[in-house]
Formats: C-alpha cells, structure tokens, sequence
C-alpha cells in the first residue's frame, strides 16, 4: 500500500491500522511513486493552504490529478477528502485539486454551533459502495472545522452525507476514487472494516459491530487511565484519593490494576469511545525523558483504533543542563508517539488566572501554542474540582449548590475550586 504523508502532521495510527490488517507501506518520496502506486491513501492532516503548497510545490498535485484521472485505487482520509474540491475558504480562497466541483466551507458557529465538529456521528449511506456497506447507522468519528456541501454539481460523486448543524459531504465514491472526512483508523470495528475493504476488495471487510441505527452524535464512553510509577519502576494503572495511591497497608505499595497498554486494549474492545491516559508522576519532572510513557503510547496506538489522549505535566520545562523547552515541543513529542490529544490541567488553571488578571492573551500559554499549530481539536482542558463547604451561599461570590451529605463543621453549602 502507498502512503502519501507529506509531513504536515502525524499519520501514525493510520500507518498501525495498515499494518494491523496485515500490510506493508511503500512511503511516497516523489510524483513517480505516486503513478506507480497499486492503491494509493492519503491521510490528509493539517491545514489547506499549507497541504496545497507543499503538493504544488514537489509536483505531487500534478501527479495526484493525473492518478485520479486513470480512476487507480485511492482513498482520501479528513483533510485528503477536502482537498480533491475546487477550493477552500480556510485561510483563502485556496485552491484545491479541481477534481471535484464545490468549496470547502467553516462550520457556522454563530448560532452557538461548537467548532470543530468533534465526536462519533452517524453516517446516512446515499449510494451503495462496497467500501460502506455495513456502515450504514454506525457511528464513526469526526474531528474538523471545515466540510464540504453537497450540491447538484457534486450529486454524483456523493456517497454519504452527516448532519452537524447541516447536512455535509462525510465521503465520495467515484469507480475506483474514494475519500472520507471521517478517520476510519480511529473508528474502532467499523473503521478498520471499511479500510480492509480498500485494501483488500475482493474480502468481506474486518466484522463490523452489531447495527446500531444509529443517526446523531452520540454520546461518549472514555476510559481513563492514571498512570505512575511502582516501587520497581514499572508503569501501572492505579487509582486512589486525590492521587494518594498506595495502599493502606504495612507494604504501602502503589495501588497496582494492570499494565497501561493491556487495560487500553481491553477498554477499546469492551467498547470505550476513547482512552485517555494521565501521567500522575512520570512527567513532573522533565516530560521528554519519560521514554517508558512514551512507549506506552507507541504500543497502545498498535492496539487501540480510538482516539488516545495523554495528560500529565504537559508545560514549558527547562532540564537540568538550563535548556529550555516549549509546551509545543513537549505535546509535539507526544503526538510523534501516537496521542491524537493532549490534555492540560494545572498549567491551563494558571493560565486561566493570568488572563482574569490582565485580560490580555499573550498567546504563549500551552493552550494557544499547541492549539495554533495542531488545531483546538488536539488540546483537552482536565479540571480537578475541589469541594469548598460553605455555610450560606452569600459567603461567596461563586456559584453554590445545596448538598446532600454536610460539611464537617455542619456546612449545607459547597461550591467547587479548581485545584493544581
């Protein structure tokens, strides 16, 4: 199978669902691999503009039209599908590939609409392909800003739509052409089906899961992992109270409930939506170090086709030899190793009171550093709440709430404080 990455972004959990379904990758390095490829992904990721200048820039848009015009096997993936249209307003008016007629429009969020369109949606199937059979009422997963409209220009080349705030293009199907906005590597059983059948066509597909009639954004089920550290040395999921891990017994060991990579893996195949891993202690000290987390997500990424999420210490460092490291250069690592997200507590809590200090955005937090480069679908904000007893909500300026079980001087009041 030839891949196309052209460096904008990391495609490795496309690689790991190639190589799951028993593939091997010929990478691209110039327009003639293109030409020559049997069947051709392009796992687009990253924004338009800067996709369409590195493509026209090393001839490999030349040789792209050319490819699709022979109607050899390719599948677009997200941004890839995107890209095949006249043009994009991302950033533009861009031009795109021409290939297919229509433009390439933001999701309006003046309504209230949350952009990006982030989650599991349902696809409505309006041609039949063999790529999407049995997908019909699954849900698969999404996460962009932008998206193509259907129109009575492009009528034929649809084979799916979805609904988020209205109806958009979510894949085509043109003889042997195919392209999909959703990530099917990330679309656990029903992902992997439909790329086994580019892959393989003449197969059934992997089993896809029991039909669901499913028909809107679903609802989400993230399996949460704390991760630290055990006396050994090893990496352990644990759990405690307010991160007090060790059992309360004479060994006072750290609380031990199974090894990262294997309780991901059987989460993802009991059904979790996500897995989110938090690093309670291994990041604390200097992030880029931690080669065994690190590791844990190389390894779960090969196992584990949902969207994966790291947290823990995620902040500007600087090492003990005084060099200095952004926040950008700590998460880049992190998606190098196969997040999909990253998530940021403590340091967006501090962040949060600059801002209502100045009320001036310096744009150097983590949350504008990463989110400008990797997109605000690739930054997850974690809050911590404590509760504060109170013994009548006029004590405070912050919203309370009436509790069941009273506070330990008799408080009937709480309101919740965000802790680092």
């Amino acid at each position: 199978v030839t891949l196309l990455d052209y460096g904008a972004g990391n495609v490795r959990s496309v690689r790991n669902a190639i190589r799951h379904l028993g593939f091997n990758i010929r990478d691209v390095r110039s327009p003639e691999d293109i030409l020559a490829a049997d069947r051709l992904v392009f796992p687009g990721v990253g924004a338009f503009g800067s996709a369409m200048d590195v493509l026209n820039r090393t001839g490999m848009a030349d040789a792209l039209r050319e490819y699709i015009r022979r109607d050899r096997p390719f599948l677009g993936i997200c941004l890839g599908l995107q890209l095949l249209f006249d043009s994009s307003e991302e950033n533009g008016p861009v031009s795109g590939l021409g290939v297919i007629p229509g433009v390439v429009r933001r999701f309006d969020s003046s309504e209230g609409l949350i952009v990006p369109h982030i989650g599991w949606n349902a696809l409505q199937i309006t041609k039949d392909t063999q790529l999407l059979q049995g997908a019909d009422g699954h849900h698969v997963y999404f996460v962009h800003s932008y998206h193509a409209l259907p129109s009575d220009a492009n009528r034929d080349w649809i084979s799916s739509t979805c609904n988020y705030g209205e109806s958009f293009i979510s894949s085509i199907s043109m003889g042997n052409i195919e392209a999909v906005q959703f990530h099917p590597e990330k679309s656990g059983a029903t992902g992997l089906s439909i790329f086994e059948k580019f892959l393989s066509p003449n197969s059934s597909g992997a089993k896809a899961p029991a039909h669901r009639k499913a028909s809107k954004l679903a609802k989400r089920v993230i399996a949460c992992l704390d991760v630290r550290s055990n006396d050994n040395g090893d990496l352990v999921v644990t759990k405690g109270d307010q991160y007090d891990v060790r059992d309360h017994s004479s060994s006072k060991e750290v609380r031990n409930l199974g090894k990262p990579v294997e309780l991901a893996s059987q989460y993802y195949i009991d059904g979790a939506d996500e897995v989110s891993f938090l690093n309670i202690t291994g990041f604390r000290a200097f992030p880029l170090g931690d080669l065994p987390m690190l590791e844990v997500l190389r390894c779960a990424s090969e196992k584990v086709f949902v969207p994966l999420t790291v947290g823990g210490g995620i902040r500007d460092f600087t090492d003990g030899s005084g060099r200095y490291y952004s926040s950008l250069e700590v998460a880049s690592e992190y998606f190098r190793s196969g997040a999909d997200k990253i998530s940021i507590g403590s340091d967006a809590v501090f962040a949060a009171e600059a801002y209502l200090q100045t009320g001036v955005k310096t744009g150097k937090s983590s949350l504008e550093q990463i989110s400008r480069v990797y997109g605000n679908q690739a930054v997850v904000v974690s809050i911590d709440p404590r509760r504060v007893y109170v013994k009548s909500p006029d004590e405070v300026q912050f919203r309370t709430v009436k509790v069941s079980s009273k506070g330990p001087l008799g408080e009937e009041y709480a309101w919740y404080q965000c802790t680092v």
